[in-house]
């Protein structure tokens, strides 16, 4: 992957302001550590960080290309996985390229079917085109959202990139937090409300929108929604197509001029990928595949099963990495570094994240980018297909708000009384879920319980896999590792969308339809496993360091949290963590260790960005 920005400004002259488009791009170091690059006219600047995956040599950013006097200039990141099917259309309507990249079939693209283009896409990105000659800026971003862009308005100013620290290195741009930027890191976080960028004024250009940006103002359109519609085809038919759509995905997103690798959990999301994979390989003779696991030192000394997470994950690693006959790389996380990279995670995703789940993927990506440039993951299968337990719990398909997200009541208790009247926490998160609701496209006809579902869904797709998405772009991003998402292909999603609860759920069992659908490619007993989540350490060293980091910061009376939270509240929970260790606050893996993990990255976040609360 890439990392991009720009800048627009219709009164200055930015040739003037050079220094300020270099800090911008420097701030994306990481995510393109292969080359840089920049573009600058008095009233547009482009900028770029390059990872190189596809072409090394010919796809050097911002590129140009000009048709008649007209000319156009791209700052991309991110994969079109059918710049085949692409290139070859615009070949017959004349076109010739010097490169093999995708940005050049982008932009080629853009310029002979203008926004249009993002219809014909099947990919991941993020870009930003600049038209000199109408001076334009047209931005777009990916179905399904899995490439970051923020961006903000600032006078004649618009500011745009594809993290929130560079947007801040703009001097135009500064860390302020209001009423929903704190209601959003402390109430709803670490997921966030679609299009908001947590600081003042930063808003996200949502997945599927395409904005045009020039003198007359902005204008923002979807391109790409879900549709609701009655499903045809019985079982059968309705897995074969899964397979289908799950097959070509595959094989379109192992295309790469550098190492590919998968991530192996030993569930089935990332055993159907090392599958597909590993028999992909030996197709084309390129010997093992390389997988990656990550496991804590000594958790199985104390792995304790529960309903969240049924079993461990180890052996099924070695059964899977065995069968298929990969060369597999195990990673071993110790509880001190893992508590010590709750700092540089926070940095990376430049917001309180999902602490030690962050902290672990972040380490879990330094060490495989030693080997591999491009992984494969099994992320977002159970938004698409209901693998998770908020899918079969009755209490949690009935709740009133975010089914992953059920302790309301005790997340306002960690507020400063001062901003309850302030932000209005229980009145802003019911307002965020009755949003959500409201976009639902509904099925005419469809039953109650069936409609629910749609919504468990809707909420799913929308409101909580963007939150991995996150995680999973910022933490592999921090060492320029493109990880790429084959259950997120939109054709998937949409196909998967319409089909029925009674099929997805099949023989009641969670992913019932994806595990019959890939009968025959993963070994029984690894296909019929019971989901288990991202695996955490479950070592109480752990929760002895960030319980007592955070306890000292909640006695600082320097820290900025001093004028958010209830300190003598979480203090109490400090001092009597295992309370609340199995009752997750977020998701399934967010419990007791993992609110103090929160805290000592919310504090770091206030501390190093400067943040101000207005």
């Amino acid at each position: 992957m890439c990392g991009i920005t720009g800048w627009i400004d219709w009164d200055g002259n930015l040739t003037e302001k050079s220094h300020i488009v270099s800090a911008m791009v420097a701030t994306l170091a990481a995510r393109g550590p292969d080359a840089q690059g920049t573009y600058i006219t008095p009233h547009a600047a482009l900028g770029h960080r390059r990872l190189s995956v596809i072409d090394p040599v010919g796809g050097a950013q911002p590129m140009i290309r000009c048709r008649g006097a007209q000319q156009f200039v791209i700052t991309y990141n991110g994969e079109l996985y059918n710049t085949p099917e692409i290139r070859q259309e615009l070949e017959t309507k004349g076109y010739t390229f010097s490169t093999h990249c995708d940005t050049e079939v982008l932009l080629q693209a853009f310029i002979e079917w203008g926004p249009a283009c993002v219809e014909k896409f099947n990919g991941i990105y993020a870009f930003g085109i600049w038209d000199e000659a109408r001076q334009s800026l047209f931005l777009a971003r990916d179905r399904i959202g899995v490439k970051p862009l923020f961006y903000a308005e600032r006078g004649s100013s618009f500011i745009f990139g594809s993290e929130l620290k560079t947007l801040l290195a703009n001097p135009l741009i500064r860390p302020e937090l209001d009423e929903e930027g704190l209601a959003e890191v402390f109430m709803l976080g670490p997921a966030r409300t679609p299009g908001h960028g947590v600081f003042r004024g930063v808003r996200e250009l949502k997945p599927g929108h395409f904005m045009v940006y020039n003198r007359q103002g902005q204008w923002i359109k979807p391109y790409w929604q879900l549709v609701s519609k009655p499903h045809t085809g019985d079982f059968a038919a309705t897995a074969a197509q899964v397979r289908e759509l799950l097959l070509d995905a595959a094989r379109r997103q192992l295309v790469s001029d550098v190492p590919v690798c998968t991530l192996l959990s030993g569930g089935l999301d990332s055993s159907v990928l090392t599958a597909l994979a590993a028999n992909s390989f030996k197709q084309e003779g390129l010997g093992s595949l390389p997988t990656y696991s990550v496991d804590y030192l000594d958790n199985d000394l104390y792995f304790k099963a529960n309903s969240f997470q049924p079993n461990a994950d180890a052996p099924w690693v070695t059964r899977v990495a065995e069968h298929f006959g990969t060369c597999h790389h195990n990673i071993v996380l110790d509880n001190p570094e893992l508590a010590a990279s709750l700092k540089p995670a926070v940095l990376a995703r430049d917001l309180p994240g999902m602490a030690d789940i962050d902290t672990s993927l972040y380490l879990f990506c330094r060490e495989i980018k030693k080997r591999a440039t491009v992984a494969l993951s099994g992320e977002c299968a159970d938004e698409v297909f209901g693998g998770y337990p908020w899918f079969q719990r009755e209490e949690m398909i009935q709740a009133t708000t975010f089914p992953w997200s059920l302790q309301s009541e005790f997340r306002i208790s960690w507020l400063h009384p001062d901003l309850h009247s302030r932000i209005k926490p229980a009145d802003y998160v019911a307002q965020r879920y009755q949003e959500a609701l409201a976009e639902v496209p509904c099925l005419p006809g469809e039953d109650a319980r069936s409609a629910r579902m749609r919504e468990i869904f809707y909420l799913s797709l929308t409101r909580f896999m963007p939150t991995l998405l996150d995680r999973k772009d910022r933490m592999s991003m921090a060492f320029g590792l493109e990880v790429r998402v084959p259950f997120c292909d939109h054709r998937l999603v949409e196909y998967v969308w319409n089909v029925p609860w009674s099929m997805k759920y099949y023989q009641n069992r969670e992913k019932g339809l994806l595990r019959h659908a890939m009968e025959g490619i993963l070994p029984d007993d690894v296909l019929w496993r019971k989901k288990s989540p991202y695996p955490k350490t479950h070592n109480p060293a752990y929760t002895e360091l960030v319980t007592g980091e955070a306890l000292a910061i909640l006695h600082d009376p320097a820290s900025p949290l001093q004028q958010i939270l209830n300190v003598e509240k979480l203090k109490q929970l400090a001092q009597a963590p295992m309370t609340a260790a199995n009752i997750p606050w977020f998701g399934q893996l967010m419990s007791g260790p993992q609110l103090f993990a929160y805290l000592i990255q919310a504090d770091h976040w206030l501390r190093k960005y400067k943040v101000q609360v207005v």
